[in-house]
């Protein structure tokens, strides 16, 4: 039997590891990476190879850096032969006014949150044409639309994520190839740890659903639109519990 695969970065924790694990239980064979949480995705992995019998390899680097894209990339079509799916989740933030970042700070933003998706796209499109079929799920923001007070940057990378995905996807479209984006509101994640516990409850207030997004069901949007026709590409898909 031909397994599908699924290639997710920055997997270890929040949206990617849950989305690994969907795709993992959906009978998908996976690559994952991470930078820093080796033990972490390691543990993942072993889960996924015990619970689900998943052929799945890990990779430990920074998305920021093409050549580590390029040698993840290469090792997984290598040893998959072909990736249907891939889920550009990686992504970084930082809070504060625009006067006080650094030029560093952001272009290593850029980097990690933007150039990541140019590279990971790059490497893997030609196979997905020459088959005719594939999909590009770019994990987004509702900030890349709407904007967010002291996280320019951070809307900025997520506004230039969502016009990749909308120019891609008429790209790709001719080849089969499904390009959309997601754009979240809050998920309750790691990202999210620096709230106190009166500021979740009320930014929790302002969203008409009453409370964050978990995970899993965020997982579970990414598993709905991989299995969804070529023809729905092109798209900034908002789930924010009717927030924005």
């Amino acid at each position: 039997m031909m397994h599908q695969t699924a290639l997710i970065t920055g997997a270890s924790r929040g949206i990617g590891a849950a989305a690994a694990k969907a795709f993992a239980q959906a009978g998908y064979h996976l690559a994952l990476c991470c930078q820093n949480s080796a033990l972490e995705l390691s543990r993942l992995a072993d889960e996924l190879r015990q619970t689900y019998g998943t052929d799945v390899l890990t990779f430990l680097g920074d998305v920021g850096e093409p050549e580590f894209i390029r040698h993840m990339t290469d090792t997984a079509l290598s040893h998959f032969g072909f990736i249907d799916v891939l889920v550009n989740n990686a992504g970084i933030s930082q809070i504060g006014l625009l006067s006080d970042m650094s030029l560093e700070e952001w272009n290593r933003l850029m980097a990690v949150n933007v150039t990541s998706v140019f590279c990971t796209c790059q490497n893997l499109i030609p196979s997905m044409v020459r088959r005719k079929q594939g999909k590009i799920i770019n994990i987004s923001s509702v900030w890349g639309s709407a904007g967010a007070s002291c996280e320019a940057a951070y809307s900025a990378s997520k506004g230039a994520v969502n016009a990749l995905t909308r120019a891609l996807g008429k790209e790709l479209a001719p080849s089969g190839i499904q390009v959309n984006a997601i754009a979240y509101g809050v998920i309750d994640t790691q990202m999210n740890a620096g709230f106190s516990d009166e500021e979740k409850k009320a930014l929790a207030e302002e969203i008409p659903a009453g409370r964050f997004c978990s995970p899993e069901e965020a997982a579970r949007f990414i598993l709905m639109l991989a299995g969804s026709s070529n023809y729905l590409t092109g798209q900034i898909l908002t789930i924010d519990g009717g927030w924005t």
